[in-house]
């Protein structure tokens, strides 16, 4: 048996230093979050909420490793599977595969059961190509959660991983008819509606999905290329500027969706493609490769 070190208790000066801290979280300033729930824990070293404050401002900073060092105790102390999630992600990101998959299974046997605990672990069994072990995890979730339409849309990107488009449609498709409004369930469903070739089928439910959240680039981006494999290249083109401009990260892969249909264009130089689309690039930029 564990051996718990008491704390002192929690005041409301403590409670609201941990509040800043979750606000810092959610305005992407994780150095100011990391400093206020170290903080805490210098007097409050048990504390589970603490400790995944914490440990993701480590994470959103890219420092795996003290991540780890941050996460490990309290994940063995308390019964917390969010801890063991945020443990499993810095354990993945120092290369630590399979101690990253223990630390999800164990995730998954807390009860109640935690729908993201499943998500977690079924979606990185997909991406490491073990599709069928994914698939398992999220139809175990899926039985004890048969209601948590992200489980549903899980496990179809999850046959979508493994190369079965029939399965993928089939959960994306109860996903969406349980919640026709659902941005998740409108994008899965337009998603393996492209990849079968149907572009304006698709091209409606991205719509659809950008009237719940206009600013969703990668939604946009998506969209555009639906309307470039129609044929309806102005609007196509149109819609890839507008994602360049709200989110240049995506520049290569709006250049890839400009040369991608029958009828896209080719552009010798992929700086030539980015002033196409609207990019200003100065001398001091980085190369542009599609």
């Amino acid at each position: 048996m564990v051996q718990r070190a008491s704390s002192p208790p929690v005041g409301a000066a403590d409670r609201q230093a941990l509040d800043e801290a979750v606000l810092a979280l959610r305005r992407q300033r994780p150095a100011e979050a990391g400093a206020l729930a170290a903080a805490f824990l210098a007097s409050h070293p048990q504390d589970p909420r603490a400790a995944r404050i914490l440990g993701q401002a480590l994470l959103m900073q890219n420092r795996p490793r003290e991540a780890i060092a941050a996460l490990r105790r309290p994940s063995e102390t308390a019964e917390d599977p969010a801890l063991d999630i945020l443990l499993a992600r810095a354990l993945d990101a120092v290369g630590e595969t399979e101690a990253a998959l223990g630390r999800l299974r164990r995730a998954i046997a807390h009860r109640p059961p935690l729908v993201e605990a499943f998500l977690e672990l079924g979606g990185r069994l997909g991406k490491i190509g073990r599709a069928d072990e994914g698939a398992a995890v999220l139809e175990e979730g899926l039985a004890l959660c048969p209601d948590a339409a992200p489980l549903r849309i899980g496990l179809g990107y999850v046959h979508l991983q493994g190369g079965d488009r029939a399965k993928a449609r089939a959960m994306f498709s109860e996903a969406h008819a349980a919640e026709p409004a659902r941005h998740d369930a409108l994008v899965a469903l337009a998603t393996v509606m492209a990849l079968d070739g149907e572009h304006g089928a698709a091209a409606d439910l991205y719509r659809r999905a950008l009237q719940a959240r206009p600013d969703d680039p990668m939604t946009r981006l998506n969209l555009a290329k639906c309307l470039l494999e129609l044929g309806e290249r102005d609007a196509g083109e149109g819609a890839l500027r507008d994602v360049v401009r709200g989110a240049p990260h995506l520049l290569r892969s709006a250049i890839a969706a400009l040369a991608d249909p029958p009828r896209g264009r080719l552009f010798l130089r992929p700086s030539a493609a980015a002033a196409f689309l609207g990019v200003e690039r100065g001398p001091g930029a980085a190369p542009v490769r599609a």
